[in-house]
């Protein structure tokens, strides 16, 4: 994930920044508000961990200024504010999920898969990249108007680089979103659904899933020196 911390408390920000990379997160962190909006504007996130009490704008500020430009960036609010009443009002502004402080890192962490997870799920009901394409509702997938007979799994895969292109995916997130579950470094499964879903879209053209050593694997045009 790659994620923006926009947290004005250095031992709170130092902890998540900390964490989050330990958990093989991208992190930048901004500590004022009209820093966090630079940040905000200048790249897009997967995530942003938004605290409410900011100096400048505050977060709700950034909230909804971020919402009025139409970026629909995961927000997840941390903050100390735990009536009700703010809970309501940053859901209403647009925030996707609400975390009190003190809280539990393991549960901000799974929070914020969650909100990945959610956000790389909403599409279109046909995703294409390329000659490529796979329509969701049909469950038909074509390479080159070719159709190509894939597995449960493997269309799975497949939608999920589609969503993802010209991207590194790492097996991690891979193994969250595909399987539900945390790479344990051991298993072979992902490497051998690759291969197939190789096979079968190498039989109609050229490569388009490449390995990166170390980092995941890509979907794009272009031969990788790194490729396996």
């Amino acid at each position: 994930m790659k994620v923006l911390v926009v947290e004005d408390d250095p031992t709170i920000a130092d902890f998540l920044v900390r964490g989050l990379r330990e958990e093989g997160c991208a992190v930048d962190h901004a500590a004022r508000g009209d820093e966090a909006w630079g940040r905000m504007s200048a790249s897009p996130w997967d995530v942003i961990v938004l605290d409410w009490r900011l100096p400048g704008p505050d977060g709700l500020t950034l909230l909804k200024r971020l919402r009025r430009e139409g970026d629909l960036t995961p927000v997840l609010f941390l903050t100390a504010r735990d009536t009700v009443d703010d809970r309501v009002q940053s859901l209403d502004s647009g925030a996707d999920d609400y975390l009190c402080k003190p809280f539990a890192f393991d549960e901000l962490l799974a929070r914020l898969r969650a909100l990945v997870r959610r956000r790389d799920y909403r599409t279109d009901a046909v995703l294409k990249y390329a000659d490529v394409s796979l329509d969701l509702v049909s469950h038909r997938a074509e390479r080159g108007g070719a159709p190509l007979n894939l597995t449960a799994k493997e269309e799975s895969l497949l939608a999920f680089l589609l969503r993802h292109p010209e991207q590194v995916l790492s097996r991690n997130r891979i193994y969250e979103q595909v399987w539900d579950e945390r790479y344990d470094g051991l298993s072979n499964t992902l490497e051998v659904h690759i291969m197939e879903l190789r096979r079968k879209l190498e039989a109609r053209g050229p490569r388009l899933i490449h390995t990166l050593r170390g980092r995941g694997y890509w979907l794009g045009n272009g031969h990788s020196e790194k490729d396996d």
